[in-house]
């Protein structure tokens, strides 16, 4: 069995490798964290209505991107200021939200976001490790809840598991990273973005009963800034994973 690489002091900061947003490294990730196995990832291909309706399972209320670094500045350097900074904690918050203080640790944070949020929390395994982080977590306070991710040596062997195995040649912890990844969860209803780069959780809007985050209106409140950005800049280097759960149905045959 391969030993699993240490994460790096870089400048300071406990640095990861970066992790691919990848349905197959994701779902790797899900394992060595005891997440449950209802839980899915899918490549997003396309998203024309056409496509969507024919290829994803449905409902869809969380969404991973994964965006260049141009893309992430033109679609939020004017948003990212607005948000008031999240000083909350305990269990009765709307949503769960955690800062990111391990360098390259941004594909973790957006898994975490949307486990710790989707669906009360239903793909949490009862009595995991994982779950005690989480019940420790809520507790916490902003910063007190980052230095408990901060100092999981748990979280930073499954990360570093995970994202030595992907589909491309690792890098270095020390080698820069011009990607960053975005969480979307639908949440009774409500869409929050979740970045534990951002001053806290920003709540995007509301959908109707029956859609979900693949329904127009879904992706208008949340990929659309970031593929308009793209489309505007040139750049191409973006990807997005749709993620279901228990309830998912697959699409008709046609």
């Amino acid at each position: 069995m391969s030993t699993i690489p240490s994460a790096e002091v870089v400048d300071g900061c406990k640095t990861f490798i970066p992790l691919e947003n990848n349905p197959d490294v994701l779902s790797y990730l899900c394992g060595n964290l005891s997440i449950s196995q209802d839980l899915a990832f899918h490549d997003i291909l396309s998203l024309s209505p056409e496509f969507v309706g024919e290829w994803y399972p449905r409902p869809c209320h969380a969404l991973i991107l994964l965006a260049h670094t141009p893309i992430y500045e033109a679609a939020r350097s004017t948003i990212e200021p607005t948000i008031t900074e999240y000083h909350s904690s305990g269990p009765h918050e709307p949503v769960l939200w955690m800062r990111q203080t391990i360098g390259h640790a941004c594909g973790l944070m957006a898994l975490l976001h949307i486990v710790f949020n989707l669906e009360g929390r239903r793909y949490v395994t009862p009595g995991s490790e994982l779950d005690t982080l989480l019940q420790q977590a809520i507790q916490l306070g902003p910063t007190e809840r980052a230095q408990l991710l901060y100092d999981s040596k748990f979280l930073e062997e499954a990360h570093m598991d995970a994202a030595s195995g992907g589909s491309s040649t690792a890098p270095s912890p020390r080698d820069e990273n011009h990607h960053h990844f975005v969480a979307f969860v639908q949440e009774e209803g409500q869409v929050w973005e979740l970045n534990g780069g951002m001053n806290g959780p920003l709540l995007r809007g509301t959908l109707d009963q029956g859609e979900d985050l693949l329904s127009e209106k879904g992706l208008s409140l949340t990929v659309k800034d970031f593929l308009d950005a793209a489309e505007q800049d040139g750049h191409e280097q973006m990807s997005i994973v749709a993620v279901t759960g228990a309830n998912a149905v697959a699409p008709r045959s046609t």
